[in-house]
């Protein structure tokens, strides 16, 4: 851990500075959370005076040239797997040499490995279960988030689940972005004094693009987010189209995102009746999907699982009312009745009452979507910043092992 260079004659030097590894599965021009969060929340770590070097996997070069703050090494994310490991650990060595603590986004069996050697500070950031994601998209388990902590599986669920808990306790803290999911962490064997909850912050731009594709004319219902199973846009494309009243009848939705459940869902909107009703904008950057969710109506969300999604708070800045499931910390976003309508997970028929309310009612919206406007404000970019900041400084001078 370095400082900032002073007057000798014994007078406080000024706040420490660190340099920072971060390590990370995704980064622009990937989306998702990591990738909205993680750039920004570097830029303004440098401007406080720390150094930071990203290492990330890639399917395509980004223009790291708008990024000079800060450099970014990119290993290709569709090599021979062996070949990725190796590499992947050999660079986590040569560059975590360098840094006073280690930022773990995602590799973080790859981070926690090279860690055995390099015995550096580890601050892990967990947005959820890579071991529950893992067994549901291989169709290891139907069961929920919660019911997955709780149950006892086979070898290859366990080894997961034993693989999570281990990479986790080796950090010096864990930064969780809601309680929901701090209780959780709990579980896994790492104490409670490790854990930081600080809440995911969004800053919408004054000017957004054009959208650059065509939407319905109607209302609009936007959907963001990686399309697989835990996010249940097939039970919303049954609800649309199972809605008949006006104006209701006419509403669309707006899926934005690419995902292992797209052609799924495309054929099931087709079979339904409703393909002209579904609007597949496919995978955006923000800035794109940030502007899709604008000029639509309203904002859902009805997932069986979540963190504390970066997207709602997204919409809810927006000023339009949110419809999500009260699954994993999105009640500690969402005031039912308030800034929106808050339902249990896996119930349809409140998912169709609900949007139905919202859609016929212009009021209802408008009021909803100022009191969201207006809830969001209190989660401030510079506050999430000072209190990551505030973990990476404490967990610096805590070795490894």
């Amino acid at each position: 851990m370095r400082e900032e260079s002073g007057s000798s004659s014994g007078v406080d030097a000024g706040p420490q500075t660190l340099r920072i590894l971060c390590v990370t599965g995704i980064y622009p021009p990937d989306i998702g959370g990591p990738a909205t969060y993680l750039p920004r929340l570097c830029d303004a770590l440098v401007a406080r005076g720390h150094t930071i070097i990203v290492v990330t996997l890639s399917d395509l070069p980004g223009d790291d040239a708008k990024t000079p703050p800060f450099r970014v090494v990119r290993l290709p994310r569709r090599s021979w797997l062996p070949w990725r490991w190796a590499r992947t650990l050999l660079t986590l060595l040569r560059e975590g040499r360098w840094a006073d603590v280690l930022f773990v986004h995602g590799l973080a069996l790859e981070a926690a490995l090279a860690n055995l050697v390099l015995r550096k500070p580890m601050v892990h950031k967990v947005v959820g279960d890579l071991a529950w994601e893992r067994a549901t998209t291989a169709g290891l388990t139907r069961d929920s988030f919660e019911a997955f902590q709780r149950t006892r599986y086979g070898r290859r669920v366990e080894a997961l689940k034993a693989l999570r808990g281990w990479w986790t306790r080796r950090a010096a803290r864990v930064i969780v972005p809601c309680a929901f999911l701090a209780r959780w962490v709990a579980e896994w064997g790492v104490p409670t004094e490790k854990l930081a909850v600080v809440y995911n912050a969004v800053d919408i731009p004054a000017a957004l693009p054009p959208i650059g594709i065509s939407l319905p004319a109607g209302l609009k219902i936007a959907v963001a987010g990686r399309l697989v199973p835990w996010k249940r846009v097939d039970a919303a494309i049954r609800v649309l189209a199972r809605l008949q009243d006006a104006p209701v009848r006419d509403a669309a939705l707006v899926v934005i995102g690419d995902g292992p459940e797209r052609q799924r869902l495309r054929d099931l909107a087709a079979s339904l009746g409703v393909a002209d009703r579904v609007v597949f904008a496919g995978s955006r950057s923000h800035l794109d999907t940030i502007a899709l969710i604008a000029a639509c109506d309203l904002f859902m969300l009805n997932s069986s699982y979540e963190g504390l999604p970066h997207v709602v708070l997204e919409a809810m800045t927006l000023g339009l009312p949110v419809v999500a499931t009260s699954a994993g910390g999105t009640g500690e976003l969402l005031q039912d009745g308030e800034t929106g309508a808050l339902i249990p997970p896996g119930d349809d028929a409140a998912l169709g009452a609900a949007l139905s309310g919202l859609l016929a009612s212009p009021a209802e919206r408008r009021r909803m979507g100022k009191a969201a406007q207006h809830s969001a404000a209190q989660f401030s970019f510079s506050s999430m910043v000072d209190q990551t900041e505030e973990v990476l400084s404490s967990s610096a001078g805590v070795r490894d092992g």
